[in-house]
């Protein structure tokens, strides 16, 4: 797999300043906690794609909304730095740039309380702004977009890019704000286990419910349906079947931002002509490497180290319809 300096990642959605903190036992109760390795980093689901297709060597741009204030350079600082063009992030004038409050615990699986602030305060312009960007990208070319930001958002990007003929991948947390009529633009949705729940109405106990829901998506319109699992895998359909691609085997210190790395890094292998198994793979590999160390972009991998794992885990990828 290799980059091409003419290829484009389009990553629309959440910017956040992230406020992160470890705490030696798990939030819950009424007592005041004692945490350490306080650290201020840049978050968003949108911010962590475009970080990654930078990284892997694409043109990345961001596409999203920051506040007036002074949280915005943190949110924004590390995606110049890494090269990422930010010139479709707009300013919402009055908000407060989007915040999360993280906690990791020993069990290395965060909680996030997230502000949305700017995120969700879009106004004509901004949007009229989006639409003319995903306009003047030349193909090679794929969209990354979360829902949170407003669903209208979302559904003008989409369909601008379809106007481009830009293929989208559609990260839909939060799936209330996924409309039914969205699926059928969609090239590929990559939904955790409560998203799928939601989106189809059944609970996920397992690999084959995961090959249910994702079949249940493609029948509704979206051409790939990747579930990502708590254990790091996925479940993978893309027409031919249901396919378990199973983790690999890490010690997780931190789960913050693995979602978004399988995303990314997903969206940047189908970018790049894989096939949807071994995307998945890429994925995987990129999700598992991200929960091994404290953050999300500071623990984020390179491509060499992806496709080392990647290779390991697409050898133990499996078909669950053969298996009944």
């Amino acid at each position: 797999m290799n980059a091409s300096s003419r290829s484009t990642v389009l990553s629309l959605g959440s910017i956040n300043a992230d406020f992160q903190v470890r705490v030696d036992q798990s939030p819950g109760s009424q007592e005041t906690l004692l945490a350490h390795d306080f650290s201020r980093l840049a978050g968003g689901k949108a911010s962590n794609t475009a970080w990654l297709a930078a990284r892997f060597g694409h043109r990345s741009l961001l596409i999203g909304r920051v506040g007036d204030d002074d949280l915005a350079d943190q949110a924004l600082g590390p995606l110049r730095d890494a090269g990422v063009n930010i010139d479709g992030v707009t300013r919402a004038k009055g908000q407060q740039t989007a915040v999360s409050l993280i906690t990791v615990p020993p069990d290395a699986k965060k909680q996030i309380v997230l502000a949305t602030n700017a995120n969700d305060h879009w106004d004509e312009p901004a949007m009229l702004a989006m639409e003319q960007l995903i306009g003047r990208t030349e193909a090679p070319a794929w969209l990354v977009a979360d829902c949170e930001v407003p669903a209208a958002v979302v559904a003008r990007a989409v369909e601008a890019a379809c106007v481009r003929h830009i293929p989208v991948v559609l990260d839909p947390s939060f799936p209330d704000r996924v409309p039914a009529d969205l699926l059928p633009q969609l090239d590929a949705i990559t939904p955790n286990t409560s998203e799928a729940e939601a989106l189809t109405g059944r609970e996920i106990d397992g690999p084959e419910d995961a090959a249910w829901a994702a079949r249940q998506l493609r029948e509704r319109g979206v051409r790939i349906a990747c579930v990502k699992l708590g254990d790091g895998g996925c479940v993978l359909d893309a027409g031919d079947g249901a396919i378990h691609v199973p983790p690999g085997d890490v010690q997780p210190t931190d789960t913050t931002g693995a979602g978004d790395a399988f995303t990314g890094v997903f969206a940047v292998a189908l970018l790049e002509g894989l096939d949807p198994v071994d995307a998945a793979a890429w994925g995987v590999a990129a999700a598992n490497l991200a929960v091994t160390g404290y953050g999300s972009k500071p623990a984020y991998p390179d491509r060499e180290q992806v496709a080392s794992m990647a290779t390991r885990i697409r050898q133990n990828a499996r078909c669950l319809d053969a298996e009944g």
